[in-house]
């Protein structure tokens, strides 16, 4: 049975989305803990409701990033996790937090990696006049945003379009994307080559 911890810093949507899918399949694992950066983050009340262990390591508390990545290392650890989810959490980690989980450790972004890293993705797409934008699961290296690539959707963008709409159909494809590729790491269907990521048994990592 694998461990899973899940890191937050809002209102926990995709963390939603992954327990549900995780105890609605009956996947081999389970969501340990969920940890957030502050406190009243919203998905730690849904989280305790479902009784799973909640935390918070509060980032405003330490002068440096070192230290609170530490801190956050040390609760993570508590719970002995096989794989460190991060569901809309908006700390950036440092080499070392990085290095430490190594190939347990993943992130779902907003955007078509590697386009559009970082903040602001959707305004940023619209203004650039793409086509297309999307989600992409991947897992987390020391470069902000990029890692190899598990899996992404793409979302066709309208006329009319405006952050939040785009926003809201981006964000339906990452509560699909996201707990199927978290079930996939626990089944042990995910190979990592030469920073390429394949299904062991050549599923489609693709939601179009």
């Amino acid at each position: 049975m694998k461990r899973i911890v899940i890191l937050v810093s809002g209102r926990g949507s995709n963390m939603r989305a992954i327990v549900e899918r995780c105890r609605g399949e009956c996947w081999p694992a389970e969501v340990e803990a969920e940890l957030a950066d502050r406190a009243g983050s919203p998905g730690l009340d849904w989280a305790a409701e479902q009784g799973i262990a909640t935390g918070v390591v509060e980032y405003r508390s330490f002068a440096q990033r070192e230290q609170f990545d530490a801190a956050l290392a040390g609760a993570i650890d508590r719970h002995a996790p096989d794989l460190v989810v991060l569901a809309g959490f908006m700390r950036i980690l440092g080499a070392a937090f990085v290095a430490r989980y190594e190939g347990r450790l993943i992130n779902i972004h907003p955007s078509l990696l590697p386009s559009f890293p970082g903040l602001h993705t959707h305004r940023r797409a619209l203004a650039a006049g793409v086509k297309a934008v999307g989600a992409t699961v991947h897992f987390v290296t020391a470069d902000l945003d990029h890692g190899p690539i598990v899996m992404q959707s793409v979302v066709p963008v309208r006329a009319g379009d405006n952050e939040q709409a785009l926003a809201a159909r981006v964000l339906a494809t990452e509560h699909v994307i996201y707990p199927l590729s978290v079930r996939w790491f626990v089944e042990d269907e995910l190979v990592l080559e030469a920073s390429q990521v394949r299904h062991r048994r050549g599923a489609s990592q693709l939601l179009a």
